[in-house]
């Protein structure tokens, strides 16, 4: 396997591994390791790229994504937020491992459009000619290069 840069470290499996959930039991073994398919799901996070341009190296893009989709179904993603969330807690030296305040901040919306009439359709302002053009056309019937489709007379 080519090593890429979002290749999981042994430090940081160990970290993840007891989160991620086991496979199942009975059945065929798994094609791949709860690593590997991990290490995809990361890929295309943080990489950017569609499941579909996981490279070669990893497990088909169908199955990461059908194990990103049961673990996100599943609350794996939420728990593994939240225990990575107060290992860095821990690690910067909060006194608690949760956090104990919020701060939301939005820009103000209007709740309600203004009554009456807005902006200007110049369409429905003239003879009525705007609303009768065909491809850019005066005439219905025209094509390009003022063609009827019609044939001419030979």
């Amino acid at each position: 396997m080519t090593a890429f840069p979002v290749r999981l470290t042994d430090a940081e499996w160990a970290v993840l591994e007891p989160l991620i959930p086991a496979n199942r039991p009975g059945g065929r073994p798994p094609k791949y390791a709860r690593r590997a398919v991990l290490d995809a799901i990361l890929y295309v996070v943080r990489q950017g790229v569609t499941w579909r341009a996981l490279p070669a190296d990893f497990p088909y893009w169908n199955t990461a994504f059908g194990y990103f989709q049961e673990w996100q179904e599943d609350g794996t993603w939420g728990r593994v937020e939240d225990a990575l969330r107060k290992a860095v807690r821990l690690a910067e030296g909060r006194a608690s491992a949760t956090p104990s305040a919020g701060v939301a901040d939005r820009q103000t919306v209007e709740g309600t459009e203004p009554p009456g009439p807005r902006g200007y359709d110049g369409g429905k302002k003239d003879d009525g000619r705007e609303a009768a053009r065909v491809r850019g056309h005066d005439r219905a019937g025209v094509g390009a290069g003022g063609h009827t489709g019609g044939r001419t007379g030979r």
